[in-house]
């Protein structure tokens, strides 16, 4: 079948243009039809509720800026249509009594909830083949993996299924399945996104955030979604940013751009003079050759369209991942505490003791990912142990974002590669620490707190590779114009994956 790919800003203009929404919702579906079956992006479609959304679309006069378009979610924000079960066994019934706040901010703006999709077990994963329900597979190459943990969210949105996802991001679950997929993800500055409604992993890291094909289409969910919530303490109440705006008036759609249009794009988006700072360690032993000569070349496309690049150390980047992890095992233990075997879990049916029923439930009902989850994390809490382990971690994370503030007094943008290697094969990270170190280039933007946004910037081995640039707290408005300026100076968003011969 043929699909279109359409971006989000242009399904907007096409239904300002008199297009319905049961078309976009049929077209969407059809994709789902064809593509699923290969990549199992989706843990649940929502068939019958976004026929009865997309009526009622076509009915009403429009409520908003994504009045009658379909979006994908990623299945641990809950909403009250279908079923939440953060991809685990535990919770395979839940339906949400309410939705988070993200939700309803997209129904207000007019978007239809088409399915949620796959990810690893309550977010603790970077490949999504933690999924209780089966593994998520890499629409450019289904022997690999999309990354994770939002990976269903990317393939849904690389594969043309829909044109944006919402995905979540503790330490790199929406960069990294952003960059192995071939599209666009930002995890936002903690605080600037409510987490009301979203199934807690390490709640000092959590952040909800856009994927879709290109970055003013991220830019304008994240508009949608961002703001002060009073049912979330930790959201700040600074105004949110003119995030579309910063993106120009603008798009060039030729596939090649001259140097003088690209200096005038750069001129427009008041990016020239830009400093972009490049960490060597961001490029040090442990990353492909591939990747690495690719984000290098990303790096110098960003001097030719006016940006002033200034090599930097960020000595503290190795303990990103022992860091992150203390703190997210830790955290992610005492959130899963709540699954107590009495409100959520599988029933132990022959259970002898309150003990037992606890024991038998949780053991079943949690994968092996969670399982260690709540080992590392109880340890860290331990008596004896938090003040070397937890405690620790915590002083380490003060130095971290200590470090990135001195950087950010020298440059307005950090650049480097989202991942150090491209889409590995199912299996390829068997080993738990080798999963770990995948995300050894996201964790320090997550501890520190910091926005930050993967894009595609070329492919290496057949394979997208990620840029990944990160920003100032609550500085959104640069990221976005500076990684607009790229993407459209280069057009790596164009590139979109075959559907499989045997799904066709």
């Amino acid at each position: 079948m043929n699909i279109t790919h359409r971006t989000l800003t242009e399904l907007i203009a096409a239904r300002t243009a008199g297009e319905a929404a049961t078309k976009l919702v049929a077209d969407s579906l059809a994709a789902i039809t064809a593509w699923e079956p290969a990549i199992h992006a989706f843990r649940e479609v929502l068939t019958e509720e976004a026929h009865v959304q997309a009526d009622t679309c076509d009915r009403d006069q429009p409520t908003g800026r994504l009045h009658g378009i379909p979006i994908a979610i990623k299945d641990n924000i809950l909403t009250r249509e279908g079923h939440t079960t953060a991809a685990s066994r535990m919770l395979e019934n839940f339906r949400a009594p309410y939705d988070s706040t993200v939700i309803t901010k997209l129904k207000q703006a007019g978007a239809i909830i088409i399915g949620k999709t796959n990810l690893d077990e309550f977010a603790m994963g970077a490949s999504t083949e933690y999924s209780a329900f089966g593994p998520t597979k890499n629409p450019w190459d289904t022997t690999r993996v999309p990354g994770g943990s939002s990976g269903g969210s990317a393939a849904a949105v690389a594969s043309g299924e829909v044109a944006a996802a919402l995905g979540t991001d503790t330490g790199g679950s929406i960069r990294h399945p952003a960059a192995f997929c071939g599209i666009v993800g930002v995890r936002p500055t903690y605080g600037r996104v409510s987490r009301f409604g979203a199934i807690a992993y390490g709640s000092s890291l959590d952040q909800i955030g856009p994927l879709a094909r290109t970055v003013r289409d991220a830019a304008l969910l994240l508009e949608v979604i961002a703001g002060h919530d009073p049912h979330d303490a930790t959201t700040s109440k600074k105004p949110v940013g003119k995030y579309v705006a910063a993106c120009g008036s603008s798009d060039i759609s030729s596939t090649a751009l001259a140097k003088d249009e690209a200096t005038v794009m750069a001129h427009e988006r008041n990016i020239v003079g830009l400093t972009v700072g490049v960490p060597e360690e961001y490029f040090a032993e442990g990353v492909d050759e591939n990747v690495r000569r690719t984000v290098t070349d990303a790096v110098r496309q960003l001097s030719r369209i006016g940006c002033k690049i200034k090599n930097i150390s960020l000595p503290l980047t190795p303990a990103g991942i022992p860091v992150y992890y203390l703190l997210a095992k830790a955290e992610g233990a005492s959130n899963l505490a709540r699954y107590d075997a009495l409100r959520f879990a599988p029933q132990a049916a022959e259970a002898a003791s309150l003990l037992e029923q606890y024991t038998e439930s949780r053991g079943r009902g949690f994968g092996a990912e969670v399982k260690r989850t709540i080992l590392m994390g109880t340890y860290a809490l331990a008596a004896g142990y938090v003040d070397a382990w937890y405690k620790h971690a915590s002083r380490v994370r003060t130095l971290m974002r200590r470090e990135f503030e001195t950087a950010f007094a020298n440059v307005d943008i950090i650049a480097g590669p989202t991942a150090p290697e491209v889409a590995f094969p199912f299996g390829g990270r068997a080993d738990p620490l080798a999963m770990y170190l995948a995300d050894i280039l996201t964790t320090p933007a997550s501890v520190a707190g910091l926005p930050a946004i993967s894009l595609p910037c070329g492919f290496a081995d057949g394979l997208p590779v990620g840029l990944q640039l990160t920003g100032k707290a609550f500085a959104e408005e640069t990221l976005f114009a500076l990684a607009h300026a790229y993407e459209q100076s280069q057009q790596w968003w164009k590139k979109v994956p075959e559907l499989p011969n045997d799904a066709r």
